[in-house]
């Protein structure tokens, strides 16, 4: 009747903690919203996946995307494990019990109209200047490419207002090469104040859980 598929970014590409689906389904935006993540993203389900199949068959699946592959990421784990008790909860299967819940009654979860790539312009070694999480504006430097000598100089620059979600950590990059992923928000603001609470709430487990083996 429901799903929840769990996923990371990929290799030395981290993903901030959020929930995609598609918001045209009423239950999957509820359950979105219940998960406990202070980003959504209204994601069309790409060709041939699981989330394709479920769409066209009115089922609501929330797709979680946090940290980035072969990492165990304590925060992000404990995150998506509350996410889950919470759905659950929320359908009137289970009551989330063992793990503790994030201190954010609020703000409301923030949901992206879209999202995009930002793209390398050259090939050469990026120095990121933006986290993730960070709010940014359109034409802003997000990073800079040189060459070893230091004689080129290339910024990355936005190609539109919102919050980074996603970015590549790799200090080498070719041209083409997908460098930031930014969501865009209508109150751009209030998702970056909603991940500052989500990293201060999360705190509490960095310094009092003890760590998942």
């Amino acid at each position: 009747d429901y799903g929840i598929d769990l996923h990371t970014g990929a290799i030395h590409r981290p993903n901030l903690p959020q929930v995609r689906a598609d918001f045209g389904n009423a239950d999957a935006l509820r359950l979105a919203r219940a998960f406990g993540v202070p980003l959504l993203l209204n994601s069309t389900p790409t060709g041939g996946t699981l989330r394709e199949y479920t769409t066209s068959k009115n089922i609501p699946v929330l797709l979680y995307e946090s940290s980035e592959a072969l990492r165990f990421d304590e925060v992000c784990i404990r995150i998506g494990v509350q996410g889950i008790l919470n759905v659950l909860s929320e359908l009137g299967v289970a009551s989330p019990q063992g793990v503790q819940p994030l201190a954010m009654a609020e703000p409301e979860p923030v949901v992206a109209r879209s999202s995009t790539w930002v793209r390398s312009p050259a090939s050469g070694i990026l120095r990121t200047q933006v986290a993730l999480g960070a709010q940014v504006r359109n034409g802003q430097p997000l990073g800079m490419i040189g060459d070893p000598f230091g004689d080129i100089e290339i910024p990355v620059l936005s190609s539109s207002e919102g919050v980074i979600v996603g970015r590549l950590d790799l200090p080498l990059v070719h041209e083409g090469d997908a460098l930031f992923h930014v969501g865009r928000f209508d109150a751009p603001e209030a998702a970056a104040l909603a991940v500052q609470r989500l990293r201060a709430a999360s705190r509490i487990w960095e310094v009092e859980e003890t760590p998942i083996v």
